[in-house]
This record gives C-alpha cells, structure tokens and sequence, in this order.
C-alpha cells in the first residue's frame, strides 16, 4: 500500500493510507537504520498491512524526496504558513526575518498570517500586513476565533502540503483545530490504542485537510540561530538578496558591492530610500542586526 506519512513517535509511524484512507501505525524495518534513513512527515511511503483490524504495519520504502527541511524536518514541502499574533505575545519581526531568510535560501514560498486581529486596539495589524506586502509576500490579517478568515485560509492551503510554524502562543493549534480537528482526534485514539502517548507539541504531525491537502504542525520555535543560516553557503552578503524590497534600488547604489550598511547615504540608495519611508525601517534594521552577526560569526 502506499500512503503519506504524518508523524513518527514513539517508534511508530503514521501513514494515511492512499488506498482506503485509514491512518496505519508503522514501524520501520531495519533496512532504514542500516541506511540510515529516517522517515519523515511528508515523506510519500510505501508499507505492507500486518494487522488489519489494528490498522497496523511495516515501512518497506519512502519515495524519492523533492525536498528537506531541517527545522522543522519534514519532507515534500510546497510551502509555508507562517502565524505571528498582532498582540500577546508581541511579534517578534527580526524573528520572522530570519525564518523568511531561511526558507527563502532552500527556495521555499512563504506566506504569513497575522492572528488575533479581533483584539488590535492600535491598528498595529494594517501595519504589518503593509511591512510585508511590500516585501513580495502573501499577507492574511484576521483571527481564527471568529473564523474570518477560514475560507481564505482553505483556499491557501487547498492541494498542497504546508508547513504551519510560529512561535508558541500565536493561535497555530485553533487554526488547526479550525480548519480541521477530526484529524487530530483519529490519531489521538490510533496512538492510545497501541499504548503509545498522545501528540503534544514536542512533535512534528501533518494533518490532511482535504484530498491532496495536508498540513504539517511544528513546535513553536523561539529563537532561529545563526548556524541555522548559514545554510547551502549562504553568507552575509547574501542577506540582501533575501529582502526583495532592495532589489529595484541596487542600480542606483555607487558600487555593486553595496551592503547598504558601513556605505554613506549618498552612495547608497537604499539608505535614502529608507530614510524617505520607502523602505520600512523595521526591516532594514533587521537587516542590519542579522548581516553584522553573520559577518561577526565569520571572523571567528
């Protein structure tokens, strides 16, 4: 049979089965521990019944990989949903920053969604939204607890496997459970079932929305650290490359090895474009924070 996988805990994998869409508690035969090849949610499988009435059974292959991440590591990804709250807790945006570099250097579409706008007494929501569109990115502003923005959201998600990430806090379980709680539950009662402990936020689970629509919960990160950057050789004059509002000021930089930092305004058209507005400040110093600690890190 084959099947995608939707979490692995406690030695046991979860496949949703292809075949008649049941969930099947796998174990993976040693071939993957003499390779070592760990399986990995998203990762399409190939798996043999042993007990049907238990649903249970044995990995016998995983299908070629178009892609990876480490963090959060799954497998066979077509985007990102990234969820930061307006308010409680705070948006941490040189935070977001790093997270959209680091997607962006293993070629990974992000869009974000700005939760618990229902509670933005400051319109600090609109604010966001305009830091970020400007930046070439989908925005979604609104808050899961009315549901304003569920049908969106579907139509977002609708025939792809996304990562959902965000700090802990930002409402990323009442989107899951909005868009989809009965998945959830199926697995719950599969895990209990074979004595094994419940999902908790510790692991990473896809859970499938609809046909050919799967969504992968991450545990909520809080910090991203620079090694974590410094991926497929990216360095710190790379960094600009990942803030595309740059990118049509750099013909009007003096030098083509602009940095837009240590450079005089004069020379450097982006600076001036900052100091105009035309680029958000939040994002430049961002910028700014997150080249001088890569270039730091690489002196050592």
């Amino acid at each position: 049979m084959h099947g995608k996988i939707l979490k692995g805990i406690g030695g046991f994998y979860y496949v949703h089965s292809e075949d008649d869409g049941e969930i099947y508690a796998c174990r993976a035969r040693g071939i993957f521990r003499k390779e070592k090849l760990k399986p990995l949610p998203g990762d399409e499988a190939v798996f043999e019944v042993t007990h049907e009435q238990d649903r249970e059974g044995n990995l016998v292959s995983i299908d070629e990989r178009k892609n990876v991440l480490i963090r959060p590591a799954a497998a066979n990804i077509d985007g990102v949903l990234v969820v930061f709250s307006v308010k409680d807790p705070e948006p941490n945006l040189n935070l977001l920053d790093r997270f959209l570099i680091y997607m962006g250097a293993q070629d990974i579409s992000v869009s974000i969604f700005f939760n618990k706008e229902d509670i933005d007494d400051r319109g600090y929501g609109a604010h966001l939204r305009d830091i970020y569109e400007a930046a070439g990115y989908r925005v979604l502003l609104g808050s899961v607890r009315n549901g304003e923005t569920e049908a969106e959201i579907r139509e977002l998600l609708r025939d792809r496997t996304t990562v959902l990430a965000g700090p802990s806090g930002v409402g990323k379980s009442s989107l899951i459970n909005l868009i989809h709680g009965e998945e959830r539950s199926e697995i719950g009662e599969l895990s209990e079932k074979i004595k094994r402990g419940k999902q908790t936020t510790r692991h990473t689970e896809l859970f499938t929305i609809g046909e050919g629509s799967y969504i992968l919960d991450t545990p909520g990160f809080t910090s991203l650290s620079l090694p974590e950057l410094r991926i497929d050789g990216l360095s710190s004059d790379d960094i600009k490359y990942y803030y595309d509002e740059f990118g049509s000021y750099y013909p009007e930089c003096r030098y083509n090895t602009c940095n837009h930092i240590h450079e005089p305004e004069e020379l450097c058209a982006v600076k001036r474009a900052v100091a105009r507005g035309d680029i958000f400040r939040e994002r430049y110093e961002n910028y700014v924070q997150i080249h001088e600690e890569l270039k730091e890190a690489e002196r050592r």
